[in-house]
């Protein structure tokens, strides 16, 4: 063989692993793709005087009955960290905690030191106590969860976070109730150290023998301060009604918050995450509110896709969204749909009348669809189907684009603010808070990359 052709076997194997290493790359990266790890929560960040009560409940449940009691006299709500082995052993009790409406709370299945066990008995753990609490109660113990014996560590945080719980609650005051202090150095412990928004820990169990005797004297006192009584839930501003989402393929944050009849940066604060470009399959969002859909329309109607169609125009010419569409249809990637395709169309299935004004504009860098759509007062769907893009994520700078709307951009504010950027700000996040779109900061601070911001830079916001 000569030395030419040993060069073109040589550079083509070479080339046969670049590829296979890139590939290979590729799918360790998206395998490890994960949560953001559960955030610590000792103490809620408030000024009014709110306290949370939670009770940790072990194998026996012997108190429940008097602390629900006491909570019921005084019209408390409460957060119970339940165990799967005591709602095994004391089935009635969790039910009576359901039923009068406090909050539950994951504790683990059987409570072993989370910082001594492997991720598939961390994962089992909070799944075998979630599957028994939820059908004990017909109610999620998530987003939040507390570890047992207080033991946690970075791993720990990321396998909680993973497992769709972005919350792990600890406490303020601990009352140390489970060695069999008496009640009156309960009290004293909890109101030597009140503070607005504290997370005070108690136990259900008959070694908290001084707590039963203890709560009342303490409601009553720190009533007395002006103190009211909240849920983690409360505590943390969420609902008590909040559920989860497990995200699908083809899924964005945006797609989901129209969905759920919610926004970007609500979803991103509830789930800790920084980056709202990037979610994986298969991780578990908590959603706020109800946690239910938008209620169907009143009346919907069917379509047959015909060669050239695409959501975006079709859901134009319905007068509705991609979002609904997709959710409609079951639809996972709103980029694939096929000629024959019978699609159920919500809402009323009229056309939507064309648009009494059209102006053009110009695209400038960074700008996107949804930027110019708020801008313009328009939908994403009306500007695709106006300017015939089949790719709502592909615009180019200098393109012209039709507006269809019949009113003009919202004016500008009357004021001007400066912004400080902080870890885990977004230009998207910013421009939310501040009612304007990522498009005009850019174009006030000049920015190049709407992804590249750092912490401290000082943004104008008109």
């Amino acid at each position: 063989m000569n030395t030419q052709n040993r060069r073109k076997i040589i550079s083509k194997s070479v080339g046969i692993m670049i590829t296979f290493l890139l590939v290979l790359s590729s799918i360790l990266t998206f395998s490890t793709a994960a949560a953001a790890p559960a955030q610590t929560i000792s103490k809620g960040t408030t000024t009014e005087k709110v306290v949370a009560l939670t009770f940790d409940d072990g194998s026996d449940g012997t108190n429940i009955n008097n602390i629900l009691q006491t909570l019921s006299t005084h019209n408390i709500k409460a957060t119970f960290f339940l165990t799967g082995t005591g709602a095994n052993n004391h089935p009635q009790s969790i039910r009576n905690i359901a039923n009068q409406g406090h909050q539950l709370g994951n504790h683990s299945y059987s409570h072993p030191y989370f910082t001594q066990i492997s991720l598939a008995e961390t994962q089992s753990q909070l799944q075998r106590a979630e599957d028994t609490i939820v059908q004990l109660t017909g109610k999620t113990t998530k987003p939040i969860f507390r570890p047992p014996y207080g033991a946690y560590n970075s791993t720990v945080l990321q396998r909680v976070g993973d497992a769709g719980y972005p919350y792990s609650i600890m406490w303020t005051i601990d009352t140390i109730d489970w060695t069999g202090n008496s009640s009156s150095d309960i009290v004293a412990r909890v109101m030597n150290r009140i503070t607005p928004g504290a997370i005070v820990l108690m136990h259900t169990g008959a070694g908290a023998s001084g707590t039963p005797a203890a709560l009342p004297t303490m409601i009553t006192r720190l009533k007395s301060l002006g103190y009211r009584f909240v849920t983690i839930n409360q505590l943390l501003n969420l609902t008590s009604s909040t559920t989860t989402y497990t995200v699908k393929a083809g899924d964005t944050l945006y797609a989901i918050a129209l969905k759920y009849n919610t926004t970007v940066q609500r979803l991103a604060e509830l789930n800790n995450i920084t980056n709202t470009s990037l979610i994986h399959v298969g991780q578990v969002l908590i959603l706020p509110g109800s946690g239910s859909t938008t209620p169907p329309p009143s009346s919907s109607t069917t379509y047959t896709v015909k060669s050239g169609d695409t959501l975006s125009a079709i859901a134009s010419r319905y007068n509705t969204t991609v979002s609904q569409i997709a959710a409609a249809n079951n639809i996972t990637n709103v980029n694939l749909i096929i000629v024959g395709q019978v699609l159920t169309i919500p809402g009323t299935g009229g056309t939507t009348p064309p648009p009494s004004s059209t102006i053009t504009y110009t695209v400038k860098a960074g700008d996107t669809l949804y930027a110019i759509a708020l801008r313009y007062n328009t939908t994403v769907s009306k500007i695709a189907a106006a300017n015939n893009i089949t790719n709502i994520d592909l615009i180019r700078v200098g393109q012209v684009l039709t507006i269809p709307t019949g009113t003009s951009t919202t004016p500008p504010p009357s004021t001007t603010v400066t912004y400080t950027v902080k870890a885990g700000d977004t230009l998207y996040a910013i421009a939310i808070r501040y009612d304007t779109t990522v498009s005009k900061i850019v174009a006030d601070n000049n920015i190049s990359n709407p992804n590249l911001i750092s912490i401290g830079q000082k943004l104008i916001i008109r």
